[in-house]
């Protein structure tokens, strides 16, 4: 397309840190036995007492996702002799109140044999934050192009071009702090919440008037 006029050509950024949506943390049930049977036996035992505990958590879990089954021999060095039979299970748990998100981290972590890993911080992804970075970023592009017009006594006079240069976001992890007390209590969970970082870029091309140069 041609072009009447000179042009400038921008970039335009935002960068954000808004609060965490959503937590998410991994819960893995585990089993060994030197039979095949009795290991599955054990860890579906194990898996149904972490379903017990989602069920109960009630609308604190927003979403699970059971994946990640795994059964496997154990050998003998040499041969293929199996000793033990070793499985697991993982199940994604989603959490969107966050005052309860210690608490039931903990309870899943006192079963028998189940591992807790996370909580890793995320924002849904249709998420207002995105949007008003984009909007952001598309600010700063036309002020930036107003600001190198005015140096040379011009004006902005129209869009030619808008473009997405995309930026990533990144997920942030938590600090916990596992507070034993000293009444004799349960146990309780500190988590902090990190704040998510959202960037957003643009490339955006403007004709200008003529510049004063004299």
């Amino acid at each position: 397309m041609a072009v009447d006029g000179p042009v400038v050509q921008v970039r335009g950024e935002a960068y954000r840190e808004v609060p965490p949506e959503l937590a998410r943390f991994a819960v893995t049930a585990t089993a060994r036995d030197r039979d095949r049977e009795a290991t599955l036996t054990r860890l579906a035992e194990r898996a149904a007492a972490i379903r017990v505990l989602l069920d109960g958590a009630g609308p604190v879990v927003a979403r699970r996702e059971t994946g990640d089954l795994r059964v496997r021999p154990e050998t003998r060095r040499s041969g293929e002799r199996v000793v033990a039979w070793h499985g697991s299970v993982t199940t994604t748990v989603t959490v969107t109140d966050f005052t309860a998100l210690g608490e039931l981290m903990l309870r899943l972590a006192d079963q028998d044999q189940v591992e807790v890993a996370g909580p890793w911080w995320e924002l849904r992804p249709d998420s207002p934050a995105h949007r008003e970075a984009r909007h952001a970023a598309i600010t700063d592009a036309l002020q930036r192009a107003r600001e190198y017009a005015e140096a040379l006594g011009a004006q902005v006079t129209s869009l030619i071009e808008l473009a997405d240069a995309g930026a990533a976001d990144r997920p942030m992890f938590a600090r916990a702090a596992l507070d034993v007390g000293s009444g004799g209590g349960p146990p309780e969970l500190e988590l902090d919440p990190q704040p998510q970082t959202v960037q957003a870029a643009v490339q955006a091309r403007f004709t200008i008037s003529d510049p004063v140069l004299g």
